[in-house]
């Protein structure tokens, strides 16, 4: 059963401002250890589409849990991950995770589908969060 769907359309231009202007404060406040390091092993080129994707990807979730960045839910309570096939979907923690919580029926577990993309100079993400039945696998 579909809970909530989102997305964003980020200009990577901006980032690339924000990068410029605010550096290691922007990237430590709003990106995960993880979405960090992804984005520092990219060449310069391709530094600022990698974090623009996933800041529309924390766009798109907060848009998704149906709050934006309110009650709770913070940009660094979500972080892009890598399944072990490679795509890519969100791990939540804080207030955001306490919201996706709520959403869940009884006898459900959430899963968070995700896609981004780029397409110089902008950065695309959808996010769909399903609640599934239990004994149900994740897709």
């Amino acid at each position: 059963m579909m809970i909530g769907l989102g997305s964003d359309l980020c200009d990577i231009r901006r980032v690339e401002r924000v990068l410029e202007r605010h550096g290691q404060r922007f990237i430590e406040r709003c990106f995960t250890e993880i979405e960090r390091a992804k984005a520092e092993r990219r060449t310069s080129a391709l530094r600022a589409a990698t974090y623009a994707k996933r800041w529309a990807a924390k766009e798109a979730c907060a848009k998704a849990l149906g709050t934006g960045f309110a009650q709770g839910v913070f940009h660094s309570d979500m972080g892009v991950v890598n399944l072990p096939s490679g795509q890519p979907t969100l791990h939540l923690t804080g207030g955001a995770l306490i919201r996706l919580r709520r959403l869940m029926p009884a006898a459900h577990h959430p899963s968070l589908l995700l896609t981004m993309t780029d397409e110089p100079p902008y950065a695309f993400a959808q996010v769909m969060i399903q609640a599934m039945p239990e004994g149900h696998g994740t897709f």
